[in-house]
C-alpha cells in the first residue's frame, strides 16, 4: 500500500523537518500551510528534490470548509490517505489569564484543538476500516506545557495542548479496533521561528541553562519521533505519548 501523509503547519519548522523526513522514507505528501506561501513552495521544492512526490494546499486546518477541499485535493491527487500529522498551531503573547480577551482564548481553542478534531474526524472516515478503509495512524503534536501549565506565559495555550492529549487517548481508544494508531508527541522548547509568536524570538536560547540536557531541541529530532510512531516500527503503540524536552 502507497503511503500517503499530511502534515498539517508544514510550511515551518517542525513541520516541514517532518515533511523532509517523510519524504526520505517514500511518502507521498501533502504540504499544509495557512499563510506563507513562499515557505510552503520552499519545503514542496526540497521534498521534491528528495524524489518525492508532493502537493502543497493552502487551508485553514480550523475552518472545515477548508478542510473538506484539502482532504479532497489529497484523494484525488494523492491517493488514499494512510498518515496524518496534526502539528498547526498557534500561540500568543505572553500573559496572564486575567489579562487574556475572549477573541485569543477563542482563536487559541479553535486553532489548536477544534482544528486537529476536525482534521482527525476526515482523516477516520478515509482510513477506518469500518468506511472500508485500509487504516493508518494518526500523530498529534502536543506539547510538555500540557503538564506543566506554562503560568504567566500562555495558561490557554498549554490548555489547549491538554484538551488535545485527552482527544489523543479517547480517539485512540475509539478507533483501536479499526486498523487506526493514534499518538502524540510533546516537544519542549525546540529552536524554530514558533516563539516568535508569543513575542519572544529568542526565548529557547535564554532558558537552555534550566534544561536537564542542557539545550533546546531540534525540529529534526521531533520530526523522528513522529515519523517511529507513524511506522510500522510502533505497530503496537496507540494512545501513547513521547516526551522531547530534555528533561523537562
Amino acid at each position: 500500500m502507497d503511503k500517503v501523509i499530511l502534515i498539517t503547519g508544514a510550511s515551518r519548522g517542525i513541520g516541514a523537518a517532518t515533511a523532509l523526513l517523510a519524504a526520505r522514507q517514500g511518502y507521498r505528501i501533502c504540504i499544509n500551510y495557512h499563510a506563507d506561501d513562499a515557505a510552503a513552495q520552499q519545503v514542496l521544492a526540497q521534498v521534491r528534490e528528495l524524489g518525492a512526490e508532493a502537493i502543497v494546499v493552502r487551508a485553514d486546518a480550523s475552518v472545515e470548509d477548508e478542510v473538506v477541499q484539502l482532504f479532497q485535493r489529497i484523494d484525488h491527487e494523492l491517493g488514499p490517505l494512510t498518515a496524518l500529522v496534526n502539528n498547526a498551531g498557534t500561540i500568543a503573547q505572553q500573559s496572564r489569564v486575567e489579562d487574556m480577551s475572549e477573541f485569543r482564548l477563542l482563536k487559541m481553542m479553535k486553532t489548536n484543538v477544534v482544528g486537529p478534531m476536525l482534521c482527525a474526524k476526515h482523516a477516520v472516515r478515509r482510513m477506518s476500516q469500518r468506511h472500508g478503509g485500509q487504516g493508518g495512524s494518526i500523530v498529534n503534536v502536543s506539547s510538555v506545557a500540557a503538564r506543566l501549565g506554562s503560568p504567566a506565559e500562555y495558561v490557554d495555550y498549554a490548555a489547549s495542548k491538554g484538551a488535545l492529549d485527552t482527544f489523543t487517548l479517547g480517539l485512540s481508544k475509539e478507533v483501536a479496533g479499526e486498523g487506526i494508531r493514534v499518538n502524540a508527541v510533546r516537544p519542549g522548547y525546540i529552536h524554530t521561528g514558533f516563539h516568535a509568536l508569543s513575542g519572544d524570538p529568542d526565548r529557547v536560547s535564554k532558558l537552555e541553562p534550566g534544561i536537564p540536557l542542557g539545550r533546546g531541541g531540534q525540529p529534526e529530532e521531533v520530526a523522528e519521533a513522529i515519523m517511529w510512531l507513524l511506522s510500522d516500527k510502533a505497530s503496537y503503540a496507540t494512545g501513547t505519548f513521547i516526551d522531547l524536552g530534555g528533561g523537562r
